[in-house]
């Protein structure tokens, strides 16, 4: 049997989570077992949320209250992001899946909602065998060290740029 691998999309870039996403669709086309566990983001109407509460090989958990913009001390995205953390070594450690989605997960220890040593520890405890994807910005070496594949997306150009406001089936 192969071993698992650790994936990190980071970077200023957009697209980390839809590269994530390509992935999880790849894997339930082959019948894998899939959970993603979405941090800071929250629980508004994404497309790809919408599209996946019909599929019975994936499992979907949203452990956010909505985007964190600074590092300010806030004890209720702490508490959601901790949370968020237990499930997630929860289902990682129930051995019941063969991809596991940790998105926005740079983000705890950027924000100082975990230590990063917390997420590398679990990614040395996850069962051999287990895939797992990370996404977010501002990746600590930490993460990227223990990975076996780093993509960094570069922000070239964004219409966001230029006023154009995020499109549903585009951004969300």
């Amino acid at each position: 049997m192969l071993n698992g691998r650790v994936i990190l999309y980071t970077g200023n870039g957009k697209g980390k989570t839809t590269a994530a996403l390509g992935l999880v669709f790849r894997a339930l086309g082959h019948g894998l077992r899939v959970c993603v566990i979405q941090f800071i983001k929250g629980k508004g109407e994404y497309g790809e949320r919408l599209f996946a509460g019909g599929l019975d090989s994936l499992e979907w958990h949203v452990c956010g209250q909505g985007f964190v913009f600074k590092k300010e001390e806030n004890e209720a995205d702490r508490r959601v992001a901790r949370e968020g953390f237990r499930l997630a070594r929860e289902k990682i450690e129930s051995d019941l899946f063969d991809l596991v989605i940790l998105d926005e997960i740079t983000y705890l220890p950027h924000y100082g909602f975990l230590d990063v040593d917390e997420i590398v520890d679990l990614l040395h405890q996850r069962p051999p065998r287990l895939h797992m994807i990370l996404t977010g910005r501002n990746a600590h070496r930490s993460l990227i060290d223990v990975a076996d594949t780093v993509t960094e997306m570069d922000a070239v150009k964004h219409a966001y740029e230029k006023g154009v406001k995020a499109q549903k089936g585009i951004e969300f």
